[in-house]
């Protein structure tokens, strides 16, 4: 499926079915879509940061920025990019490309300092992610370090590590 347009912009409650539904393709599962509920919920939601691509009017994919905690010397907020999403129709045509530097951007303009983001590294590293080891921020999963990624945005400070603490919401997943 080609298409001209594509169109980011601010999740609408108007468009969490739509969400919903393509993160369940996309994952052939139901936990994505049911923790990006969780969050939406939860006082680590950020309504400018959760973003759709729409084609046609129609949502092709959806990324959601949300706060987790870095617990080191001192308890600091920092985002966790999680879940993202394209419907398999339109995967692989520079949608969720198109997502993730959007959102970073918007992160940014905010001035938030730092993401997290569990995933492929060979995808993410295009955006600027590194293995979160290279920061001494720490996983609180077993994971192989070059999965475990993060990307410093202008407001960070060399305090930003220690060990990441997602919100219960995650716990689910």
């Amino acid at each position: 499926m080609s298409f001209n347009i594509m169109n980011i912009r601010c999740e609408t409650a108007k468009d969490y079915l739509a969400i919903s539904e393509v993160n369940k393709l996309a994952f052939g599962q139901e936990d994505e879509a049911q923790l990006i509920d969780e969050i939406r919920i939860s006082e680590f939601y950020i309504p400018e940061l959760s973003l759709i691509a729409e084609v046609n009017h129609i949502v092709v994919g959806h990324i959601i920025f949300s706060y987790i905690e870095l617990v080191g010397e001192e308890k600091i907020q920092v985002l966790g990019l999680a879940p993202m999403a394209v419907h398999p129709e339109f995967q692989r045509q520079g949608i969720g490309s198109a997502l993730v530097k959007a959102g970073l951007e918007k992160a940014d303009a905010r001035g938030e300092s730092l993401v997290i983001v569990l995933g492929h590294p060979q995808f993410y590293s295009r955006f600027g992610f590194v293995p979160s080891v290279n920061y001494k921020i720490t996983s609180p999963f077993p994971v192989p370090d070059d999965v475990f990624m993060v990307k410093t945005l202008r407001s960070y400070q060399d305090k930003y590590q220690g060990k990441v603490i997602y919100p219960p919401a995650f716990s689910h997943v």
